[in-house]
């Protein structure tokens, strides 16, 4: 239960938004008031700002220096906020399917704890300032009174300019590659406002492949096999 956080209480709810406004029949359509949806309908690309929050963290896989040492117990990724801003840019491929664009940056700070076998905590922070570019498809419900649920799913490619892999004092740190692919997948309300929509999204990152880059010489860092990326984000999209 650590790592449950209210972002992941809010992507179940956002899922359960979706089957809320999914239609039940054809006819019950007609009774559906969209005016504002309507002035965005003849729209096929449209443009847009993101702002949103974070909560993301390391997936620390233990290696086999682990299971032969006996000074580190223990070896956690600390659940710790964000934030982040983007861009979007909206094509629509269809009724009901869009091509999403978000170029756009993040700043997070991923802790590992460590404990010794004599109870002693030790917290390395690792902080980053990621370059990030996600490609998204959107499947949207049909428009209910000036809204509709929708779920996106795409690839995220985040590279941190800020990574501490080349620094001189390297050799002294936990080395995290600066290069991370991403599956993202989640959810969300668009509601049509006469000038814009505002559509609030939360979205669940798990990154694909190892970005520990061994450093033998650091105790901490030879424990480990390898290192996964998890966040959970909850932005508030603008777009028009």
């Amino acid at each position: 239960m650590r790592h449950i956080s209210g972002l992941q209480i809010s992507f179940i709810f956002l899922l359960f938004q979706v089957f809320l406004f999914c239609p039940y029949s054809s006819e019950a359509q007609v009774f559906r008031k969209n005016e504002n949806y309507q002035e965005f309908q003849n729209k096929s690309y449209y443009f847009g700002l993101s702002l949103g929050g974070s909560s993301s963290r390391y997936k620390v896989f233990r290696g086999q220096n682990f299971i032969q040492g006996d000074s580190i117990a223990t070896a956690e990724g600390i659940a710790a906020p964000g934030f982040n801003v983007h861009m979007i840019a909206n094509l629509k491929l269809g009724e009901y399917i869009d091509f999403r664009f978000l170029p756009g940056c993040s700043l997070v700070e991923r802790p590992i704890e460590f404990t010794t076998s004599d109870g002693q905590t030790t917290i390395r922070r690792i902080e980053s300032v990621f370059a990030e570019i996600p490609f998204h498809i959107r499947y949207k419900s049909a428009p209910y009174k000036d809204k509709r649920a929708f779920v996106v799913m795409g690839l995220k490619y985040s590279y941190d300019v800020a990574s501490n892999s080349q620094t001189r004092e390297a050799e002294s740190l936990i080395k995290i590659s600066p290069h991370d692919f991403q599956l993202e997948v989640g959810a969300g309300v668009q509601m049509f406002f006469p000038y814009f929509i505002f559509s609030p999204e939360i979205k669940y990152s798990q990154g694909l492949g190892n970005i520990l880059i061994f450093n033998g010489q650091l105790e901490e860092s030879s424990i480990m096999e390898k290192i996964l990326s998890k966040v959970f984000t909850l932005s508030f999209n603008f777009e028009g």
